[in-house]
């Protein structure tokens, strides 16, 4: 069937509504693609933006606006969570740390001044929508996606900083976005390369309830939902797609009435095994309000919007239900879809003074001054999208006379570059800093050759902790400065 066809078939408000659903990826920093405005002229409900988006700040919000004059009630969203996630860097995004680092702070108040700064960041870039804050519990030590962006594994800590955070954002006018539903904590698997499964009880399930919970008491406006097959909830589909999940326990057991996003659809955890156009009507039929085709080729978003045009035409997909969903996006969009006027001021210093008290959260080494650093890390996750940050160039903007080495990869001759690294690093203190070593043998390997003959080295952990002497719970900005003013002595 084609999709002139099909859309001969579906009413006017029909297909208005089957395009509220949709929110599109896009290419562009000034202009943007005819079918992008095509499709918002049919009642697209909203944008998502990434970096490939941001050159800088008065960019941005040209962008924002001139999208929104096409129509005033398109929501415009975007990853910012911040720590590692990085989008809004080149903008001059405030420097806050990752969750997990403000959860071991544990000072709900800062968690809300960190993301009132985010908001009002958001407020003034004409941005409406924060896809954050994470709400998964961090259960499993090989989960290679949730890590510092949760707030921790307790549920009432994570559930008292999700209620901080989403309160402080709400008050600056931006719709929060609490996820991955029902929590992406307990996997082994990225759901961006894979689909993901977390095999625990339905009682050790209900455990990561809890902070979602807490986000709805708060009045979180959206939940997004996981690409993980639940077993013990649903053996056959993945969050994304069932209607036990999405419907029976969100719906009904937790009692959410806002808009449930879905994760982006072409993670290879549904484009691989459904198909994204196959996965956006799948899952709106299971009771998802809106599906995120986050990549920038629109035709991707053009065949889940003709897939559910498709399905409406054949009852695959019921009146009913897209009318439930579209009602959902339009209250949203009435709500938070036009910008703040003036924007107050926030506290820039929140982020760095929550990712020094993570980092002096036990005891910390003395200062080695003059040091040599050698910062082994993996690049950055190419979904996520950190500018790359590395410890070294924070540490010598405290101290000049440091020197060492950044690694974001497994070197050819690891016995050859440790021989290297000793040989320069001989006269001068040794720190060596990993990034979640456990998910990455080389950068282990590499630390203990190092250690083995530098046992009086200063190890530092830049993701969770790994018994280093120092940990900063994350790669932001703010969490290698906090670190490199321990180094420094600052």
């Amino acid at each position: 069937m084609t999709a002139a066809s099909a859309l001969s078939a579906v009413p006017a408000e029909l297909d208005e509504a089957v395009h509220r659903c949709l929110v599109a990826g896009f290419e562009g920093t000034t202009a943007f693609p005819d079918p992008l405005k095509r499709l918002i002229d049919r009642g697209l409900g909203g944008v998502i933006l990434f970096t490939r988006n941001i050159r800088d700040a008065d960019q941005v919000r040209e962008l924002t606006d001139a999208l929104r004059a096409i129509r005033p009630d398109l929501l415009i969203a975007i990853d910012n969570e911040g720590g590692g996630i990085g989008h809004l860097v080149a903008a001059g995004a405030p420097e806050i740390p990752g969750s997990y680092a403000l959860g071991v702070a544990d000072d709900p108040a800062l968690t809300a001044r960190c993301a009132d700064a985010l908001a009002g960041h958001l407020a003034t870039l004409g941005i409406t929508a924060s896809y954050a804050p994470v709400a998964d519990l961090q259960h499993q030590s090989r989960n290679p996606i949730v890590r510092t962006r949760a707030f921790g594994a307790d549920p009432a800590l994570a559930a008292r900083h999700l209620h901080a955070w989403i309160t402080a954002t709400e008050a600056r006018g931006i719709a929060s976005c609490a996820k991955h539903f029902p929590g992406h904590g307990g996997t082994e698997t990225d759901s961006h390369h894979d689909l993901a499964v977390d095999p625990r009880t339905e009682a050790e399930l209900r455990v990561d309830l809890e902070p979602f919970r807490a986000a709805v008491a708060a009045g979180v406006p959206m939940l997004m939902s996981a690409h993980v097959v639940f077993p013990a909830l649903d053996a056959h589909r993945p969050a994304t797609l069932s209607r036990r999940i999405l419907g029976d326990l969100l719906r009904g057991e937790v009692g959410f009435d806002g808009v449930l996003v879905t994760d982006a659809l072409e993670m290879k955890a549904i484009a691989d095994r459904y198909g994204e156009a196959a996965g956006a009507r799948i899952a709106l039929a299971a009771g998802a309000d809106q599906v995120i085709v986050a990549v920038p080729e629109l035709e991707t978003t053009l065949a889940c919007r003709d897939e559910v045009l498709d399905a409406l035409r054949t009852g695959r997909l019921t009146e009913e239900r897209l009318t439930e969903a579209a009602g959902r996006v339009r209250r949203l969009a009435q709500r938070y879809a036009t910008p703040a006027g003036a924007v107050a001021a926030w506290d820039s210093g929140a982020g760095l003074a929550a990712a020094r008290r993570a980092v002096r959260s036990r005891a910390v080494p003395p200062p080695v001054p003059g040091a040599h650093l050698v910062d082994l890390f993996p690049p950055p996750h190419p979904a996520l999208n950190w500018g790359g940050e590395d410890l070294l160039t924070a540490l010598r903007a405290l101290d000049p006379r440091a020197g060492g080495t950044a690694i974001t990869g497994e070197p050819a001759d690891p016995d050859a570059l440790v021989d290297c690294l000793l040989r320069v690093s001989d006269a001068v203190p040794l720190v060596v800093a990993t990034s979640d070593a456990g998910l990455h043998p080389w950068q282990a390997r590499l630390r203990d050759a190092l250690l083995a003959r530098r046992p009086d080295a200063v190890r530092v952990d830049t993701g969770l902790p790994e018994g280093g002497d120092l940990c900063s719970y994350g790669r932001g900005r703010a969490n290698l400065r906090a670190v490199a003013e321990v180094l420094a002595g600052v």
